[in-house]
């Protein structure tokens, strides 16, 4: 009976430290890349300031990336 209960405890932390490992992947992926100044505006963006954040691309689609 221990040995299930230690067997199941081995499970549960093994079953989070990979769901952990799979959210912490798709963030990373999920985040928007950065964009130089340069790239900015040959891509026809223009480049915005944001309080507290620093500047921004803003693109003809209407995405913001920030910009490195």
């Amino acid at each position: 009976m221990r040995m299930r209960r230690i067997l199941g405890l081995a499970l549960a932390a093994a079953t989070l430290a990979g769901a952990s490992a799979v959210g912490a992947v798709n963030a990373a992926a999920a985040s928007s890349p950065n964009i130089s100044r340069d790239d900015c505006t040959a891509a026809g963006g223009q480049i915005v300031s944001r309080p507290y954040a620093g500047y921004a691309c803003e693109l003809p689609d209407g995405t913001r990336q920030a910009i490195t």
